[in-house]
C-alpha cells in the first residue's frame, strides 16, 4: 500500500526558497487492536527537505494523509522523551532525528520500540518501564535536617560525580535497545539503574545502601552484558553501560 501526499504546497515552497525538496519513502509498521490480528507495514511517499526531521514526516502523514495514525510527541524538542522509537532498526528519538542524516534512496522504516508491550502504531504501553523506574527510588532521601533556611550544601566536585546521569529524560530508548531486557520481564533495565546511580551517588543522600540492595537482586546489575546497545541509543549521550559498572562497583565496595 502506497500513499503519496499533495506535494503542491511543498514544492511551491521549495521554489520559493531555493531549497530543494525530496519524495521520501517511509515504511511504518502499524496495528490497530481493534482490527489487525498482527502488525503490518505500511508504505508512505512523503514530500520532505533535507532538514525536516522523522517527526515533521509523521505530523505530515498524520495530518495530511492518514488520520489514523498514532504516535506519541510533546515539545519536539529532544527534551520530553515521548517520540521515542525505532527508525532503520535504531532507537532515536524521531524529533531528534534529521532527515539529511538518513539514507534517503533506500525507505525509511519506523516502528515502535522493543520490550514494551505494544498498544498501537508506534505506541507501547510505558508502564512496566516506569515501574522499574519507580522500584528504585528515584528520589532524594535525606536523614539528616538541612540548617533553617538553607539548603543542603553540595561542592561541585560532588555534583560533577553523577552529573551525567541527571540528564535522563525517561524516554525509555536505553531500555528498550537491551537485548536483555527483550528477553527477560524482570531485568530492572538501564533507565532504571541510571537514575539509581544519580541518587547513590549523591553526597546528599542517605539511601544508597537501600538503592544497592535493591539493585544486587539477580535482576538487578548483575544481568548487564555489557552490549552498549543502550549507551549508543541514549539520545543524550549519557554514558549508561559507564554508570551501570560504577554501580555494579559501589555495590561490591559500597558507596563510595
Amino acid at each position: 500500500m502506497t500513499i503519496v501526499t499533495d506535494a503542491s504546497d511543498t514544492a511551491q515552497a521549495a521554489a520559493d526558497t531555493g531549497i530543494q525538496a525530496f519524495l521520501v519513502t517511509f515504511i511504518i509498521r502499524r496495528f490497530d487492536p481493534e482490527v489487525d490480528a498482527e502488525p503490518r507495514w505500511v508504505d508512505y511517499d512523503v514530500e520532505l527537505y533535507s532538514t525536516d526531521r522523522v517527526l515533521d514526516a509523521l505530523h505530515k502523514i498524520k495530518w495530511e494523509v492518514d488520520g489514523s495514525l498514532s504516535f506519541r510527541r510533546s515539545c519536539a524538542h529532544g527534551i520530553c522523551g515521548s517520540d521515542a522509537m525505532r527508525i532503520n532498526g535504531r532507537n532515536r528519538l524521531a524529533c531528534k532525528t534529521l532527515i539529511k542524516d538518513l539514507d534517503i534512496s533506500k525507505p525509511i522504516y519506523v516502528e515502535a520500540i522493543k520490550g514494551l508491550p505494544l498498544e498501537k502504531d508506534l505506541i507501547v504501553d510505558m508502564e512496566p518501564f516506569f515501574a522499574s523506574y519507580r522500584e528504585v527510588q528515584p528520589f532524594l532521601i535525606a536523614n539528616s535536617t538541612p540548617p533553617k533556611d538553607k539548603e543542603r550544601i553540595q561542592s561541585i566536585a560532588d555534583r560533577e560525580i553523577f552529573d551525567d546521569t541527571t540528564k535522563c529524560i525517561l524516554c525509555a530508548a536505553c531500555t528498550s535497545s537491551c537485548p536483555v531486557f527483550w528477553t527477560d520481564g524482570q531485568y530492572f533495565g538501564p533507565a532504571a539503574i541510571v537514575n539509581a546511580h544519580r541518587f547513590i551517588f549523591d553526597s546528599r543522600d542517605d539511601a544508597a545502601d537501600v538503592r544497592l540492595d535493591i539493585l544486587n537482586d539477580k535482576e538487578g546489575v548483575w544481568r548487564c552484558r555489557t552490549t552498549f546497545n543502550c549507551t549508543e541509543a541514549c539520545p543524550r549521550g549519557i554514558e549508561v553501560t559507564k554508570a551501570i559498572a560504577e554501580v555494579k562497583q559501589a555495590v561490591l565496595r559500597g558507596r563510595s
